[in-house]
C-alpha cells in the first residue's frame, strides 16, 4: 500500500490542479508545492468579470480577499455577500464553492469584516492496491478569517487579515498503520491601499488613480499525517493600480490591471524535498525556476526556466456603471503555458437596486475543452446604509 505521505500529497496535487488551474499537463511539476490551492479561488463575481483584477479596487465587503485595507475607506454600513458557484462544471462532478462575507463599520477607526470559505470536494471511494474497495470518504477545504482596514491618512490605508484554515481531504483512513487527519494552519494577510485625490479631466469628467498592494496567506506549512511532509500553503504577492473616470454625474468607467506572484521556494536534494518557510519563500521565491515541460517520466522529462516576470498571474478588466444601479464588466487573465496555463475572458453584469444587490460572472476558455470553460459565479449583496 502507497505512504501516507505519497498518497495524501498526490491526491492534493492533483485535486489542487483540477480545481484551481485546470490540469494542465505542463504545470504539474511546479504547482505541486502547494497545498490548501483554494485559498487563491477569486470569490467575487464582481472582480471574476473584471478578469480577476481587484487589489487597487477593493470597495466591498469582497476587499477581504483582494485588499483588506481597501476596508478602510467604506462608508458606514453593515454589508453581507455571498457567491455561489458550481466548480469545473466542464467534469459534470458535483464540486461547489461558497464564500460568505461580512463587514461593518468602527467609525473613525475604519472598517472590519469576516468570511467563511467552503470548497466541497465530493465523495471519494477508497481502495488498496490490489483495487479493493475500502469504504468512501469526503473532501472539503475551509477557511474562517477576519480583517481591519485603517485609514492611515486622507490617502493612504492599512489592511491586515488572520484565517484558520481546515483542509479534510482524507482524514480518519488507516494507512501502514497510521490514521490520516485533516490539515490545519492559518495564514495572514498584510494590504495598503493608495488613492489619489479626485482631479479633473476637463469639463464634468473626473479621474481617480489607486495602487494597491496585498501579502496573504502568511503562514506555516500544513501535513495531513503524523510524520508526513509538510507543504506550504499558498503564499503569493498580488500588486496592482486602478483608475476610474466618471465621465458625468450618471456614467463611470474603471481599468484595472492586477499581478500575482506565488511566493513559493521548494528546494530539491538526494534526501528529498523540502520548502522554505514563508517568512524565507518570500525573499527566495524571488528566481527563475526550472519546471518540467512535457512528461511525468524523468527519462523523456524535458526542463524549460521560467524567469520571475513568466511567472507572474496577470489580470486585466474595465467595469461601466450607469448611474450606479448597472454594470457591465469583460476582462482577460493570463499565466504563462508553462505556469499554469489559464488564458481566458471574463465577462460580467451586476444591479443594484436599494439595500440589493447582484453580480454574476462567465469564463470563455480560450482553450478547448478547458475545464473552467463556462464557469459561472453568482454573488448576492446586501448593504444596510446607515
Amino acid at each position: 500500500m502507497r505512504t501516507v505521505q505519497h498518497t495524501l500529497r498526490t491526491f492534493c496535487a492533483l485535486l489542487g490542479l483540477g480545481l484551481l488551474l485546470g490540469w494542465t499537463y505542463v504545470a504539474r511539476a511546479q504547482v505541486g508545492g502547494a497545498a490548501v490551492l483554494f485559498l487563491q479561488i477569486e470569490p467575487d463575481s464582481r472582480a471574476a468579470g473584471m478578469g480577476n483584477a481587484g487589489v487597487a479596487v477593493a470597495d466591498n465587503a469582497y476587499a477581504l480577499f483582494w485588499n483588506p485595507a481597501g476596508l478602510a475607506y467604506q462608508p458606514e454600513a453593515v454589508e453581507v455577500s455571498l457567491t455561489h458557484s458550481n466548480w469545473l462544471p466542464e467534469f459534470n462532478a458535483g464540486l461547489y464553492y461558497e464564500y460568505l462575507v461580512g463587514r461593518f463599520s468602527v467609525g473613525k477607526f475604519g472598517n472590519m469584516g469576516a468570511h467563511v470559505t467552503l470548497l466541497n470536494m465530493g465523495e471519494h471511494e477508497w481502495r488498496d492496491e490490489n483495487n479493493n474497495p475500502l469504504g468512501t470518504f469526503r473532501s472539503y477545504d475551509v477557511a474562517v478569517g477576519v480583517s481591519y482596514g485603517y485609514p492611515i491618512s486622507e490617502r493612504l490605508a492599512l489592511g491586515l487579515g488572520l484565517r484558520y484554515i481546515y483542509s479534510n481531504l482524507a482524514s480518519g483512513i488507516q494507512v501502514e498503520g497510521r490514521e490520516t487527519k485533516a490539515g490545519k494552519s492559518f495564514g495572514m494577510d498584510l494590504g495598503l491601499l493608495y488613492r489619489t485625490a479626485p482631479f479633473s479631466l476637463g469639463g464634468q469628467t473626473k479621474a481617480q488613480f489607486s495602487a494597491g498592494f496585498n501579502l496573504n496567506n502568511m503562514g506555516p506549512q500544513i501535513q495531513y499525517s503524523d510524520g508526513a511532509q509538510k507543504d506550504p500553503i499558498p503564499t503569493n504577492l498580488r500588486f496592482g493600480y486602478a483608475f476610474t473616470i466618471d465621465l458625468d454625474p450618471y456614467n463611470r468607467i474603471t481599468f484595472a490591471n492586477d499581478f500575482t506572484k506565488l511566493l513559493i521556494r521548494v528546494r530539491s536534494d538526494s534526501t528529498g524535498s523540502r520548502a522554505d518557510p514563508f517568512y524565507k519563500a518570500i525573499f527566495t521565491a524571488w528566481r527563475p525556476i526550472k519546471v518540467r515541460t512535457n512528461a511525468l517520466n524523468e527519462e523523456e522529462a524535458r526542463y524549460r526556466t521560467l524567469s520571475v516576470f513568466e511567472q507572474l498571474m496577470i489580470g486585466m478588466g474595465v467595469e461601466y456603471w450607469y448611474n450606479q444601479l448597472f454594470a457591465l464588466r469583460t476582462g482577460f487573465f493570463y499565466e504563462n503555458p508553462y505556469n499554469g496555463n489559464r488564458q481566458f475572458l471574463t465577462f460580467g453584469a451586476g444591479l443594484r437596486y436599494n439595500i440589493l444587490g447582484v453580480d454574476f460572472s462567465y469564463v470563455y476558455a480560450l482553450k478547448e475543452n478547458h475545464p473552467l470553460a463556462n464557469t459561472m459565479r453568482f454573488s448576492l449583496l446586501l448593504n444596510f446604509k446607515k
